[in-house]
């Protein structure tokens, strides 16, 4: 069964092995922090009880910004990831919420691929933002809010 949980700081072991196992982006630190931050929500996708997923987000006024997305390598291009990523969308649309942000590495191709999937366009760039000299490709969606 697949279901989607939010998760809190009691997981952030969880969150740091699923991210050490992937794109091992955040040390184990900067896991502690990012739950800390004001309006920061985080959601795992799970098949039973084994979270496949994390989607790392943070609501700041009429936005949400994506800081985090993975989903286990095992369980990608099996429809998991746009099922978390509806998810985000829909959640954020009906917090009423005009856009969705993020940045993803322009050497990231199948990621860059998946985002535009969802209507994710690139508004800027960041210029040799990664440690590899990758430009950062900032992307956002218009979001259709909920009428009360």
């Amino acid at each position: 069964m697949i279901s989607i949980k939010q998760i809190n700081e009691r997981d952030i072991d969880l969150c740091y092995e699923l991210d050490s196992n992937t794109i091992s982006l955040w040390s184990k630190k900067q896991w502690v922090n990012e739950f800390k931050k004001e309006g920061t929500k985080v959601f795992g996708v799970l098949i039973k009880n084994l979270v496949i997923g994390i989607c790392v987000f943070q609501v700041v006024l009429d936005e949400a910004q994506i800081n985090y997305f993975v989903v286990n390598q095992k369980f990608r291009k099996k429809g998991f990831g746009s099922y978390l990523m509806r998810y985000l969308i829909n959640k954020c649309e009906n917090l009423n919420l005009k856009k969705l942000l993020l940045e993803v590495s322009q050497s990231n191709v199948t990621a860059e691929r998946f985002y535009r999937r969802f209507d994710f366009s690139t508004v800027g760039i960041r210029k040799n933002y990664y440690k590899d000299g990758s430009h950062a490709l900032l992307k956002e969606k218009n979001l259709t809010t909920k009428i009360m």
